[in-house]
């Protein structure tokens, strides 16, 4: 079976790395980038393991980034983890039924280049309609039940490439009154129990399916190195737009590139 090469591994980890927090949608860019990488006349390797890797990396970043919001929540802030398992309910009772139900034709849905690209600018526009709003004085220790789960099924929704899901779940935190601060601190809380499950249900994917390894196992774990150091500067660098109120510039660059996607992968 072919393999990504590290170099290969290594865009790919940085892509990650960056569009998995930034607002502009990892699986969009992803389903853009991962062909360009691999010659059409050759088939592509099966990247579950790959994707494990990437999303631990990325899991790391967050982690460590909001530790103390994290250690927090495991002593003074424990209601919050209730409202953070009800924001998860609408990816178990959809996104998952949706998986287990449709197998590999799902996965191949996720990975629609054009689908990708009409997304992108609906991402683009939930932005910069966020950085207008300005938010409003709620902590996201404030949040009722219903309001996680709205932001949850602004998770859930996030599924579809070229919807972003940092930006989906920060303009739906921001759309309920929470500063920006909180906004995405919540957003990333959030993604904890989702990059998690996610890396957990492709760790059975593999088992169930006994998949050979699409890269070597250094390049591997080189990928979900430099993915965890490059989610550490994404974070940092989005943690000074949001409170500087600069979402509307991810949100023209979504738009742009969601057009420039379509244009070029539009049917003849």
């Amino acid at each position: 079976m072919q393999q990504f090469s590290l170099w290969q591994v290594l865009v790919l980890a940085i892509v990650q790395g960056v569009t998995e927090f930034l607002p502009v949608s990892s699986d969009g860019h992803l389903a853009v980038v991962e062909p360009l990488l691999w010659n059409s006349n050759q088939p592509r390797p099966e990247s579950l393991d790959l994707t494990i890797v990437l999303h631990l990396g990325t899991l790391g970043s967050i982690l460590v980034f909001y530790r103390r919001q994290i250690f927090e929540l495991l002593t003074d802030d424990r209601r919050v983890l209730w409202l953070i398992f009800l924001g998860t309910l609408p990816l178990v009772f959809i996104v998952l039924p949706l998986k287990l139900l449709l197998g590999d034709t799902f996965d191949l849905y996720l990975k629609n280049v054009l689908l990708a690209g009409f997304m992108l600018p609906v991402t683009g526009a939930a932005l910069i309609w966020s950085a207008h709003s300005g938010g409003g004085n709620r902590d996201y220790r404030q949040l009722h039940w219903r309001d996680s789960l709205l932001i949850g099924l602004a998770q859930a929704a996030a599924i579809l490439p070229g919807l972003s899901r940092s930006g989906s779940t920060i303009s739906a935190g921001l759309g309920l009154g929470m500063t920006r601060k909180a906004a995405a601190t919540y957003s990333f809380l959030l993604a904890i129990p989702a990059l998690a499950g996610a890396g957990g249900y492709e760790v059975l994917s593999i088992l169930r399916h006994g998949a050979q390894f699409s890269a070597a196992p250094g390049d591997l774990a080189i990928g979900a190195a430099v993915s965890f150091v490059v989610g550490l500067g994404a974070l940092s660098v989005l943690s000074r737009v949001i409170e500087r109120g600069r979402l509307s510039y991810f949100g023209w660059y979504c738009i742009g590139l969601g057009a420039v996607v379509v244009a070029l992968n539009w049917p003849q």
